[in-house]
């Protein structure tokens, strides 16, 4: 990694502090997770991830289509809940498996380590779980649009817990078909929101693209509010509060 990518994540990292929670890195191999809690869970988590990756890599071992389609694949009613769960959120949002991978870790490990802290926010490349028992603000960072950090979205302690998870057509390595400088779903799947991130972000291409991508959005079921930014341009609908 170089230290610019070092700088840029830490840097990003810095948005999220929040202290009455312990802030606490988790890294296995690819998935790298920040993770805040009511006190120090890092061995918990970090057994949590290998036993979420695993499943995800044998899964792809014995059907590797998982792992390359950019479209829908099949129902697996053998495998994993959290491969049943990617499969049917993408195909909702009708993207490949994958587009739901980060948001997937963040919803079962978090569901996961409710057990041992009431309060749990995980931040993943962007996607983010949760649970809590105060008024949270995520700020919506944008790359290089001038609203960039400008936005922020009230989240509710009854609505959680919550997904807010976001797709970027200019910002990180993720595969993206658009342009949107960021595309934001609140669902209350993280995995549903990671998915419809990837697919409404995919649509936006120029400014008049930002309303029929919020509204496809929208109409997939369990998805709350929709958030998009194009440059200086900007739309939202939906349930949510903008501060």
């Amino acid at each position: 990694m170089t230290k610019s990518k070092v700088y840029q994540k830490r840097f990003y990292r810095e948005l999220t502090k929040g202290s009455d929670l312990i802030g606490q890195e988790v890294i296995v191999k690819e998935t790298d997770l920040f993770i805040f809690a009511e006190k120090d869970i890092r061995p918990i988590a970090e057994g949590i991830v290998i036993k979420y990756r695993a499943e995800i890599e044998d899964y792809i071992s014995d059907r590797p289509e998982f792992m390359t389609s950019l479209e829908p694949i099949s129902h697996d009613p053998l495998a994993a809940d959290i491969i049943k769960e990617m499969i049917r959120t993408t195909g909702l949002a009708g993207v490949g498996p994958m587009a739901s991978v980060a948001g997937a870790i963040d919803n079962f490990v978090g569901n996961e380590l409710l057990a041992y802290s009431k309060q749990v926010i995980i931040e993943n490349g962007g996607d983010i779980f949760i649970k809590s028992d105060k008024v949270r603000t995520v700020a919506i960072y944008a790359g290089d649009s001038p609203l960039s950090n400008k936005i922020f979205i009230k989240i509710k302690p009854e609505d959680t817990p919550i997904g807010v998870c976001t797709s970027s057509g200019t910002i990180g390595h993720s595969l993206s078909f658009g342009k949107a400088d960021a595309c934001v779903i609140i669902a209350k799947s993280a995995t549903l929101a990671d998915a419809v991130a990837t697919a409404a972000c995919n649509r936006i291409k120029e400014k008049k693209d930002i309303a029929p991508s919020l509204e496809f959005a929208l109409s997939i079921k369990g998805v709350k509010a929709a958030v998009a930014i194009l440059g200086k341009e900007f739309g939202s609908m939906g349930d949510i509060e903008l501060v």
